[in-house]
């Protein structure tokens, strides 16, 4: 309810009715008044005119804005204007003070009138009804007029705001670029509101990255980077990033916005007078944000333009992915055609290399039908011009061939420049004998010719004009050269390249084949003209003739088929044989065949040490002796480097190959003399039987079960054989596998150190402990180190395993309770090949806690043959810093004794060998107590303590006890197991 009052308190009463010039001044003013708040105030005006009235208002209800004139309408005046509405017309009160009038039958409009005395306010509706009745006629008039232009303002913006849609999905839809696309934008909004500062923002959640893709400032000159996305966090309380992630719109001035946000803000840009983002939404989720900002004192953004921008955003939106979806789309069709264009340029390529060699074989067919054709000499050379006309520009052409005395050079068929003739002249220094003598192509230009008339290699004999390219190509038979065939060209942009030279050389051949035949056709044609009794001596000689040819292509087919070093047959021949053996055992299944795959033991170091050339000798010498190990229809081949394989086609059973494996290392174990050494090669070989039980769909899978086998051959020790069978194969993928387990072991934490006992053998206690390796697999439970350590070595895998093992059996020795203990760790060779082990053992020792002194390293004399001068080294700095040393399996190696001296040991281990023998029945004064006591002895006078492992029985404790040894260990004094921890070790 919206009132218009006049309080008359400050008025001077005027007499009733008015007189006729207040009453004109009075419509004057009601005429001029548009508004309904003007009409009301001069309704007011008039009523407040009346004796006693002390105050006045017009109330209506609506959407009109009506300002008061007088003091505020009490709850009580509104209430008793709703009585003039539901009454007929007016409401009086009791005792006749207050007067509620309704001005306009239509709508609610109420004067509302107080009086000092009640008898005015009963005549007064009498006395102004013609008044107030013009009155409430303008009022009606003008709350019409302001509800037409109402409605107007809301037509005339949603016009404006449904044309600043289509304009936005006809840029969506247009092949504007972006940037362009975005200025349309800009201008759109612009038509909507204050939009001289604007800025589009895109949000990738996902990412967490955003892109300013428009900026317009008038005031920031620097600007916004606008060519790549940027974390969010970058930009992190800046008014963008609060309407970004708040997914809400903010507006209007600084102060204003501090209180929308949440948090802090961080300036960015020039500060503005008034402020307006609203997010761009798909779904409740924010995708990017619309800002326009103004710099103009009173230029300011309502709740109408923030409904607008919100209501714009989405379509705005819409058209920036309609936009980059077509974008992406014309990339991706872009590419998949530059796609699609290379391969069908590779295609094309391909066809024409295939048309290329139809083509050449069209024309070596044809070029082989000439040999044979009943045709004479002339028309033979001219048909032989046609075809090579057809392979390359051959326009001047000729063949020569060298006389049977080898004195001159006779041309059969020349064409220069469409002129044919028949030469005959000296073999002199041309161009033409240069290519005889090398018996290799030629191909030059007139500057190459030049230089080889400067280097003296030919001479010049011209028939005509020098020519800018000539190609010549050599015509040999059966390795003799008997001419040659040239093409030459007179303009430099028909020269001849290297597929020409090679289409010619092709050609040759059937040229060189074709003229020989004819030749000794017509010499046999002639010879049986001339005498008939010597047609069988030519019949023979033609018969040698298609012998040598046959030997020829057997020759080819060999030098495919062969290795060029050894003879032998190569992996190519083998796998041939191997497809049509295997076919062989398919159609008759009681054969058996067996395949040997061997390698040469050591052969690189041979190689490097030796040089190649002695390589190479010593593989033929190989070659050489198990070609003598194999009978035919065997077959030896060499695949790659020092990789050779056997094929026995037929064998009665597998002990067959075994045997000829066998006969094998005995032949290649004997010495061999090369280059002043004496070698004793030595090889390991795989062998892989196909028969009825394991049969084989291809050569590969042969080779490959062959493989397997000899790859375990080499891990068992080289200078053997193993057999292929299916447990083979099984093992070979169980390592794969366990190779993996271990690398996820290692990941998981899966190993921990098992701790053994070391005892006093006279009362039994504890004084130290050996820490060993266990692996709690997940599936297979506890494993010991026979079951993964050998894989753990060939993957890398042990060094990073035996680290960890050492960390933490540092770490639970400390939390053990007792501090009068030592620990012994296995030390591999591999560890003690690095210079700094000792530096790295001992960080570890302070970074457990662990004293030094309460370690001890156990080496074997295998480490200590690695390289004895650097383990010494390593170990004296480590007694240095109090680390021990222990000599391990002690007694078992080559030179024992002379480490005892020479290494700075604390103690030595007698291996569980010596022990074990010590109870036996008889062996109280054999050999193994014998060396107990020895080494005892030996130990005491160095003073290096002894420990005696594998102690399982009263008997062997007793023995020890009595030849004085003090300490020991094994099943009767304790097994491996985890160290027990004190209750407090954690804490309380």
């Amino acid at each position: 309810m919206s009132t218009t009052n006049i309080n008359v308190q400050s008025r001077i009463p005027g007499p009733m009715p008015l007189t006729v010039a207040e009453e004109r001044a009075w419509l004057r003013r009601l005429i001029v008044a548009t508004t309904p708040v003007e009409v009301a105030e001069v309704i007011v005006e008039l009523a407040c005119a009346f004796p006693d009235c002390e105050r006045a208002s017009v109330l209506w209800g609506g959407e009109i804005d009506a300002h008061p004139c007088g003091a505020s309408v009490t709850p009580d005046e509104a209430a008793w204007s709703q009585a003039a509405l539901v009454g007929n017309g007016f409401a009086l009160d009791a005792d006749g003070r207050r007067l509620a009038w309704r001005l306009v039958p239509d709508d609610r409009a109420v004067l509302l009138l107080h009086f000092a005395r009640g008898q005015l306010a009963t005549s007064l509706p009498i006395a102004l009804d013609r008044h107030f009745d013009m009155a409430s006629q303008r009022l009606q008039q003008t709350l019409k007029l302001t509800g037409v232009q109402g409605s107007h303002k809301q037509l005339e913006r949603s016009e404006k705001l449904q044309r600043a849609l289509f304009a936005i999905s006809d840029l969506a839809g247009s092949d504007l670029d972006m940037p362009e696309l975005l200025r349309g934008i800009h201008e759109i909004v612009s038509t909507l509101m204050y939009g001289e500062n604007f800025l589009i923002v895109r949000y990738d959640e996902e990412r967490g990255t955003m892109r300013f893709l428009y900026y317009a400032d008038v005031e920031d000159k620097e600007g916004l980077d606008t060519t790549r996305d940027v974390p969010l966090e970058g930009r992190r309380h800046t008014l963008t990033w609060h309407l970004l992630t708040g997914g809400k719109p903010l507006m209007g001035s600084q102060e204003q916005l501090d209180e929308q946000v949440n948090g802090p803000v961080i300036k960015a840009g020039p500060e503005s007078a008034d402020w307006l983002g609203v997010p761009m939404l798909r779904n409740g989720q924010v995708h990017g944000a619309l800002v326009v900002q103004s710099y103009r004192e009173g230029t300011i953004y309502t709740l109408e333009d923030r409904a607008l921008l919100e209501f714009v955003g989405s379509h705005i939106l819409t058209a920036l992915e309609r936009k980059q979806s077509k974008n992406d789309l014309e990339l991706r069709v872009q590419t998949r055609t530059l796609e699609l264009a290379e391969a069908n340029h590779g295609l094309q390529l391909e066809v024409l290399e295939r048309q290329r060699a139809e083509q050449l074989q069209g024309a070596l067919f044809q070029l082989a039908q000439l040999a044979t054709a009943d045709i004479d000499e002339n028309e033979f050379y001219a048909r032989t011009h046609a075809v090579v006309g057809a392979l390359l520009n051959a326009e001047n052409f000729f063949i020569a061939l060298i006389s049977d005395d080898h004195e001159m050079l006779e041309f059969p068929y020349y064409v220069d420049e469409g002129v044919r003739r028949t030469l005959v002249r000296p073999l002199g220094h041309g161009l033409s004998e240069y290519v005889l003598r090398r018996a290799r192509p030629f191909l030059g230009r007139l500057a190459d010719v030049e230089m080889l008339l400067q280097e003296g290699e030919v001479m010049r004999h011209n028939i005509g004009a020098p020519a800018e390219c000539w190609l010549g190509v050599p015509l040999v038979v059966a390795d003799e050269v008997i001419g040659l065939v040239a093409v030459q060209n007179y303009a430099e942009e028909n020269a001849y390249d290297a597929a020409d030279q090679e289409l010619l050389s092709f050609a040759a051949l059937q040229i060189a084949n074709s003229i020989y035949r004819r030749r000794s056709t017509a010499s046999l044609h002639q010879a049986n003209a001339q005498l008939e009794q010597r047609v069988e001596e030519r019949t023979h000689e033609l018969l040698q003739q298609i012998r040598q040819r046959e030997q020829i292509q057997l020759q080819l087919k060999h030098q495919v088929m062969h290795d060029s070093l050894t003879g032998l047959p190569n992996r190519g021949y083998l796998r041939d044989r191997l497809d049509r053996v295997l076919a062989l055992l398919r159609r008759e299944p009681a054969r058996r065949c067996a395949l040997l795959y061997l390698d040469v033991d050591r052969f690189k170091v041979i190689n490097d040490s030796l040089g190649h050339l002695a390589g190479d000798a010593f593989l033929k010498e190989i070659a050489g002796r198990l070609m003598h190990c194999v009978r035919e229809p065997d077959v030896v081949a060499r695949l790659s480097g020092d990789e050779f394989a056997i094929l026995l086609e037929g064998v009665e059973t597998p002990a067959m190959a075994v045997m000829v494996a066998q006969r094998i290392l005995k032949c290649l174990s004997e010495p061999l003399q090369l280059v002043g050494k004496e070698l004793e090669p030595s090889a390991s070989i795989g062998i892989a039987v196909a028969d009825k039980h394991c049969r084989y769909d291809s050569a590969d899978d042969l080779l490959r079960d062959a493989d397997i086998a000899l790859y375990r051959a080499k891990q068992s020790g080289r200078k053997r054989f193993e057999m292929f069978d299916e447990a083979l194969a099984k093992n070979m993928v169980d390592v794969l596998t366990l190779e993996a387990e271990l690398r996820h072991a290692l990941q998981n934490d899966e190993f921990e150190p098992y701790f053994q006992p070391i005892c006093r053998l006279g009362d039994g206690r504890v004084v130290g402990h050996e820490a060993l390796l266990r692996w709690n697999h997940p599936a297979r439970g506890l494993l010991g180190p026979g079951d993964f350590i050998r894989i753990a070595e060939d993957s890398g895998l042990i060094e990073a395993i035996d680290w960890r093992m050492f960390e933490l059996s540092c770490r639970q020795l400390m939390l053990h309770g007792r501090d009068d203990t030592f620990m012994t760790l296995n030390v591999s060779a591999r560890h003690l090949r690095y210079v700094d082990f000792d530096t790295r053992l001992l960080q570890l020792l302070q970074s457990t806690g662990l004293p030094n002194s309460r370690l001890i390293i156990e080496v074997t004399e295998g480490a200590l043959l690695d390289d004895a001068e650097r383990v010494h080294a390593t170990l004296e700095r480590l007694r240095v810093a109090g680390v021990g040393a222990a000599l391990d399996d002690f007694g078992t190696g080559y030179s024992s004794l002379s480490y005892l001296h020479s290494l700075p040991l604390r103690m030595l281990k007698i291996d569980q060998v010596f022990v074990q023998k010590l109870d036996e029945v008889g062996h109280t004064s054999n050999t193994s107590g014998v060396m107990v006591e020895a080494i005892l002895a030996l130990a005491r006078a160095l003073n290096i303590q002894v420990v005696a492992e594998g102690i399982e029985t009263q008997a062997q404790r007793r023995m020890l006890l009595d030849m004085g040894c003090e300490l020991g260990q094994g099943y009767l004094l304790g097994r491996p197991g985890a160290l027990p921890v004190p209750p407090d070790a954690f804490g309380t």
